[in-house]
């Protein structure tokens, strides 16, 4: 997979916590709210975003069309006093997809599917869950919109997402792609092939 180079800075914030994720059940496809953390978590990122770029009024705003990212955005939005509701929503944004696995833990799966957890452990890149969808399909339906960008953007979406644009730019492995930690509430900052937190 050749890296992909984006001509603009990208600003992408994970969608806050939902309960799901603070009991580490697979989300994925199912649309889970944010809960009180997750929304405080959407404030600061504003904040962030406020002190990293005092142009953000300017900036172009695209989210994941579920309600977890979009319930992010609009906290954000809000504390950033900008327009509700005038931002951009693009359905291939929305989180890798785990099929059967949703709503399972980790834990869970490795108990009830011994055989397919090791064989996402050895290819979580690759890997599909049964019903779900691979990283690498994942990249493949998103480096369409990082190509279409036409100016600086902050993307809401999801952790899967962030890792697959880190591969697509080249700033991990696709074999580490999966592994790599996505925070919730802070924004990771990508300019030409290099991510940095914020």
């Amino acid at each position: 997979m050749l890296p992909l180079s984006l001509p603009h800075r990208l600003i992408l914030v994970r969608h806050g916590e939902t309960d799901w994720n603070r009991e580490g059940r697979l989300q994925g496809g199912q649309d889970i709210p944010l809960n009180d953390l997750g929304r405080r978590q959407a404030a600061e990122a504003a904040g962030r975003l406020k002190a990293l770029e005092p142009g953000y009024a300017e900036l172009d705003y695209i989210a994941s069309p579920m309600q977890r990212a979009r319930e992010t955005m609009d906290i954000l939005r809000q504390e950033l006093e900008l327009p509700a509701g005038a931002y951009a929503v693009d359905d291939r944004l929305r989180e890798l997809t785990f099929g059967e696995w949703e709503g399972f833990t980790w834990r869970d799966i490795r108990k009830a599917e011994r055989e397919q957890a090791h064989l996402r452990e050895r290819d979580k890149w690759g890997f599909v869950p049964p019903g779900g969808e691979s990283y690498r399909m994942l990249a493949e339906r998103i480096r369409p919109v990082l190509e279409g960008l036409r100016r600086e953007t902050v993307i809401v979406s999801h952790g899967g997402v962030a890792r697959a644009i880190l591969a697509l730019i080249g700033a991990v492995a696709t074999q580490d792609a999966a592994r790599v930690e996505i925070w919730q509430g802070k924004l990771l900052v990508i300019t030409g092939s290099k991510a940095d937190w914020l």
